[in-house]
């Protein structure tokens, strides 16, 4: 969860009845936590953070339309969503689904930069840049062309992941992300030219056209709805037979009535193999290899996910 959002009214009463109940909440002790979070809200109407925590419980209870209320009061205490109230809401079937909120996904990750390597690779066996590196060696290798690129975009860089894999084989890398933290630490590494503090298509549309021959999504794209305006952006700055690779989590689409794209339980957007088709084909790209392959684990478990690499004509 999102860094507590601190009560402007200063009303230590409702704070310490918050604090009390996340204890109690680590305790297994839910339904008392939530009298408690009750008891903070009514003393501080505009807590977003207990508004926020009293949903999650609500929604661990089964109560649905408790859980749905204390979302939507979380919004009109934060409007910016640094919670990511809203991807609740669209989880239990009260909203529909919609772009992920950018502070939510700045909050996240600007408290996950220092121990991000650590839990990502250690814990979850993040392998995406090894999959996109191997991927663009195959289009390459396919194409008869080097695998050699002077200028790379590395779009949610991160820590710089993406840059170490490619590091051999990009001249001049440019990172853009929306967490000013994730940027700290990619500046760290020493393997970016440029950094950007910017969501993708931001970041991309900053950038002139045909100025890059590789553009590099990795693990990035859990957090777009729509694929295409990113896609879009990519395809303008790159020169003609620069390569898009990019990973998504996947779903067979038959559990979701066959949408497209749905938002998963851990709150990333999980996109089927046809709607990226679609998607690669609507930005004026082609799709030179889509692979079935895992990018992360979770619970210990592979999670399905697509590497794909796109070719501009």
């Amino acid at each position: 969860m999102p860094a507590r959002l601190f009560l402007s009214s200063g009303n230590l009463v409702a704070d310490r009845r918050f604090e009390f109940a996340r204890d109690l909440r680590l305790k297994g002790d839910l339904v008392a936590a939530a009298d408690l979070l009750v008891q903070a809200v009514e003393l501080a109407p505009d807590f977003a953070s207990a508004w926020f925590t009293l949903g999650e419980i609500r929604d661990e209870l089964g109560q649905r339309a408790a859980a749905i209320t204390a979302f939507r009061r979380t919004l009109a205490a934060d409007p910016d969503d640094r919670h990511g109230a809203s991807l609740r809401l669209t989880r239990l079937g009260a909203e529909q689904l919609a772009a992920m909120p950018k502070a939510y996904v700045q909050a996240l990750f600007d408290q996950y930069a220092p121990r991000f390597e650590a839990s990502l690779v250690g814990d979850l066996g993040y392998r995406g840049p090894a999959l996109l590196f191997k991927a663009v060696l195959a289009v390459r290798s396919a194409a008869r062309k080097p695998a050699f690129f002077k200028r790379a975009i590395d779009l949610g860089c991160g820590t710089g992941l993406a840059a170490r894999a490619f590091a051999r084989e990009v001249d001049r890398f440019i990172g853009i992300d929306l967490s000013a933290r994730m940027i700290e630490q990619a500046r760290a590494t020493g393997l970016y030219a440029e950094l950007d503090v910017a969501d993708m298509v931001q970041g991309l549309r900053g950038r002139p056209d045909a100025s890059a021959d590789l553009v590099l999504a990795a693990d990035a794209m859990v957090y777009v709805a729509d694929l295409v305006p990113v896609l879009n952006e990519a395809r303008r700055v790159l020169v003609a037979g620069g390569l898009l690779a990019f990973t998504v989590e996947t779903h067979d689409g038959e559990s979701t009535g066959g949408d497209g794209v749905i938002l998963g339980e851990g709150l990333r957007y999980a996109h089927s193999a046809p709607h990226v088709r679609a998607a690669v084909e609507a930005a004026g790209l082609k799709l030179s290899l889509c692979e079935n392959l895992s990018a992360r684990n979770e619970d210990h478990m592979p999670v399905p996910g697509l590497v794909a690499v796109a070719t501009k004509g």
